[in-house]
């Protein structure tokens, strides 16, 4: 038997062939994949070392193949390390303030350092047990790996040591405002500024966003408003953020209304009907991103 990390392990009954428990490989410790393996079982989250029966069977994560320019069989890929989720991101940033590396931390924890830097490196949601174990080699809390805080206003961490605050090109706030999100909307109403937050799509250059008639981001409707796009790593207290100047007005064109319905990537997360669509064109667009001095 051989497999590579992200591989599923499955146990199967003998007699009826059905499957009992099945569970991801996140940790090898032979180099050539064979037994055994740490896995991440589906029912539990939890992580356990197992020698695989004769009623195991691995199924291999599909990978692409490399052009092989004949008839032998091309070697499989080496997974892509996907994206860190924020659990990695908190994970990985514990582990630098305690300045352990990853081998030194795994052994704290009593876990594969492959599996460590699994939940490092891709987006993760690790059992209770396994997170604990974490924080009590981290010298941190349960609560803080899983960020038990996110209702508090972010951007509580420490700064920088040596921020940069550096403009960005109206190429980079295109690329940041990206396809959809959510932003915020702000503009000055009879009772003052206000500001809300709204789902919203990019189309020809415009930022779109749905409502309801006679709702409070409907008032924006005619107003010279600002609309606001930002991203706050926490964890490494970094980010950046994008704003769109420029007037509202309400979409009335039959035509564009059903285009942006069958171009929008999300509904409005209040739910409801909200067939109201807003356009806002900028005539100014600028952002700003902090980053680590040098980088």
């Amino acid at each position: 038997m051989h497999a590579q990390i992200g591989d599923r392990l499955l146990v199967e009954s003998p007699v009826t062939g059905v499957t009992r428990r099945d569970g991801e490989i996140v940790g090898l410790h032979h180099d050539d994949g064979t037994p055994p393996y740490d896995v991440r079982w589906s029912d539990t989250g939890e992580v356990t070392l197992l020698f695989p029966g004769p009623d195991a069977h691995v199924r291999h994560l599909v990978r692409e193949e490399a052009p092989t320019g004949g008839t032998s069989p091309a070697e499989p890929a080496a997974p892509a390390a996907g994206q860190p989720g924020d659990f990695g991101r908190r994970l990985a940033a514990a582990r630098r303030r305690r300045g352990f590396s990853l081998e030194e931390t795994a052994a704290r924890a009593r876990m594969a350092p492959q599996y460590l830097g699994y939940l490092e490196q891709r987006p993760s949601d690790p059992g209770t047990a396994t997170v604990l174990r974490l924080a009590d080699a981290l010298d941190t809390t349960l609560a803080a790996l899983r960020g038990d805080d996110q209702e508090l206003p972010p951007g509580r961490g420490q700064a920088l040591l040596r921020p940069e605050l550096t403009d960005l090109s109206p190429q980079e706030c295109r690329a940041l405002l990206s396809t959809h999100g959510v932003g915020r909307i702000a503009f000055t109403t009879p009772q003052g500024p206000a500001a809300f937050p709204v789902n919203y799509d990019v189309m020809d250059d415009a930022v779109f966003f749905r409502t309801a008639p006679g709702s409070a981001p409907a008032g924006a409707v005619g107003n010279e408003v600002a609309f606001e796009v930002d991203r706050i790593d926490e964890a490494m207290s970094r980010g950046w953020s994008v704003l769109v100047v420029g007037r509202a007005e309400a979409v009335e064109d039959p035509q564009t209304t059903r285009r942006l319905g069958e171009w929008a990537r999300s509904e409005p997360w209040a739910g409801g009907e909200r067939p109201l669509w807003v356009r806002v064109l900028p005539t100014r667009l600028t952002g700003r991103r902090i980053t680590p001095a040098g980088t």
